[in-house]
């Protein structure tokens, strides 16, 4: 029997189950052992809503007001200064007040340790910084510290994980700068549904993106990965946040990119470069210096890259493999590189050059955990690849540069005149590159050969020795 609302009694507010897919945000009228939009087995979730009265609502009157675009002045953004340089270049030239930035990776990646450094040395330019930690104890988060020589009375440290309560602490303090870690331990007293699912992501992404607008404050959010790769929540938090970072690299060795993928107040193709340590991420200013450092020359199956992260060029070490294979199939084995543009190289090498690599098992590895995707390490690969099946050095002071089609003929690649110069400082004397019909406008830098390939068959010619 239907309840009877008493007299001067409000509408009754009534709530009902919904289920939402935690991977695709589908809602469900019933429990359902697979989502029916992605296919995800156990994903679906019981949230409780409110009914929506009947009726029509008369809509509210607006309280912002239409402006001319010519009316608007472009002011300059007023950015918080970022003493660590890598990272304030992937943001763009600094914290952007009033913005909400996303920092997700891997779990053990270091962004808990990144984002502390960062309100550290906010705090020690003199303005208050806030700490919000949802995983760790105060006293986990003062032994961190302590490691990276945190010493500075601005910084301040709470651990909670109600938003509502976050956001009175925020109010209260007034910070320049707060941090978040991490979003999925984030939970609104409003919803029914636990931390950490879609509707309680999306609610408190939410809620901060206002609160960052309307108080001026910039949030930084610590986001986690799931196993696929994508941020736990999963997307949703990408069309929220005004920027999103990526912490990559591999966690058994030193080095970190801090990759831009969204950015509303800068570039996206920026990349920071860090090396783990106790100390905590320290920036590496010359990291193709540091890529090459162990570098064997005159080593059959290593060759040098020429590779651009974001605007910066950078020099990297392809290593091959080839051996005998004792199976049907031959395996082909990449670290580093896409798998497929692999299966591609050795089809040309194989086609196009007479490499002989139906017996061979091939192995490739971009030397410091780094991930290459640029078709412009094509050359790179294919060479170290021959270079390792004829055992054949390539000469230590050759770089190379180049795309290949499938024809085997070499594809011109972009900003060819910077990678030369990059190559040039690090004291490499020559680089082969596509055969161009027209040279770059400022000539090519001076201290380095320039030789051209118009196909893989020439570039082999070319490199080994």
């Amino acid at each position: 029997m239907q309840r009877q609302v008493a007299p001067g009694e409000g509408p009754m507010t009534r709530k009902h189950s919904v289920y939402v897919c935690q991977s695709c945000g589908r809602h469900a009228a019933r429990m359902m052992g697979r989502c029916p939009g992605c296919g995800e087995w156990g994903s679906l979730l019981e949230t409780r809503v409110e009914d929506q009265p009947a009726g029509k609502q008369r809509p509210s009157s607006p309280h912002s007001q239409t402006r001319k675009l010519s009316e608007i002045t472009a002011n300059g953004l007023d950015r918080l200064p970022l003493p660590i340089e890598e990272c304030s270049r992937v943001l763009g030239g600094g914290i952007v007040p009033g913005s909400l930035v996303l920092v997700s990776g891997d779990p053990g990646i270091g962004k808990s340790t990144l984002l502390l450094q960062v309100a550290a040395v906010v705090a020690e330019t003199g303005v208050p910084a806030l700490y919000v930690s949802g995983e760790e104890s105060s006293h986990q988060i003062k032994m961190r510290a302590d490691r990276l020589g945190v010493q500075t009375d601005n910084l301040y440290v709470v651990t909670e994980t109600e938003l509502e309560a976050v956001v009175e602490h925020l109010y209260s303090l007034a910070p320049r700068l707060m941090i978040v870690d991490s979003i999925q331990t984030m939970y609104t007293s409003s919803l029914e549904s636990t931390a950490g699912s879609l509707s309680q992501i999306r609610a408190c992404a939410g809620r901060l993106q206002e609160t960052a607008k309307s108080s001026g404050v910039a949030i930084m959010l610590a986001g986690h990965v799931t196993k696929e790769g994508a941020i736990a929540g999963p997307r949703a938090l990408e069309h929220i946040v005004d920027t999103v970072l990526y912490l990559e690299g591999d966690r058994f060795h030193a080095f970190r990119l801090l990759r831009s993928i969204k950015n509303r107040f800068g570039a996206t193709s920026e990349v920071g470069v860090f090396k783990m340590q106790n100390q905590g991420m320290i920036e590496v200013a010359n990291p193709s210096e540091a890529f090459l450092a162990e570098r064997l020359a005159n080593s059959a199956g290593s060759t040098i890259a020429v590779t651009m992260e974001g605007t910066r060029p950078l020099l990297v070490e392809v290593q091959a493999l080839t051996s005998p294979t004792s199976f049907a199939n031959p395996r082909r084995t990449a670290n580093g590189v896409d798998f497929n543009r692999l299966l591609l190289l050795t089809a040309v090498l194989s086609k196009r050059v007479g490499v002989r690599l139906h017996d061979q098992d091939v192995f490739v590895n971009i030397v410091g955990g780094l991930q290459v995707g640029e078709p412009a390490a094509d050359l790179a690969v294919a060479v170290a690849i021959a270079s390792s099946r004829k055992d054949r050095p390539v000469g230590a002071d050759v770089a190379l540069i180049g795309e290949i089609g499938l024809s085997g003929e070499l594809r011109a690649v972009g900003h060819l005149a910077r990678r030369l110069k990059e190559a040039s400082k690090l004291g490499f004397g020559r680089c082969i590159v596509p055969a161009a019909k027209r040279r770059p406008p400022d000539g090519y830098p001076e201290g380095i050969e320039v030789l051209g390939a118009r196909s893989l068959q020439q570039a082999l010619e070319l490199a080994l020795l």
